[in-house]
């Protein structure tokens, strides 16, 4: 069953503080980890800026948005994040998974508190 990760983030004082070479040897690491997800069929499907004009907008300033063939390759990406030191750097908030159909999404909200 597929599986969705919607994450948003804003840079913590942390990353502020980095000059730009500690922050490109920081992505650097963080690339290398993501290159043996995708064997595990990890995709990354989107990634950007929040635009605050749109209506509720999320208080954070980036997202990213993946997709996975299973919750295992969900939860690989969650723990290579988490090793890589992002949660340092980002007040990260996550959303993830196991993606349904409108009507299976209405059922769940109509059962909500049951």
């Amino acid at each position: 069953m597929t599986h969705y990760l919607s994450e948003l983030y804003t840079p913590k004082e942390a990353w502020l503080a980095l000059d730009a070479a500690a922050r490109n040897r920081f992505f650097e690491a963080v690339g290398s980890g993501l290159a043996g997800l995708s064997a595990l069929g990890v995709e990354p499907i989107a990634f950007g800026a929040v635009d605050p004009s749109k209506r509720h907008a999320a208080p954070h300033r980036y997202f990213a948005l993946w997709r996975f063939p299973d919750e295992g390759a969900l939860d690989a990406l969650l723990a290579g994040i988490a090793a890589s030191g992002w949660h340092d750097y980002f007040e990260t908030v996550n959303a993830a998974g196991k993606a349904v159909d409108l009507a299976g999404h209405l059922d769940q909200l109509a059962a909500t508190g049951s």
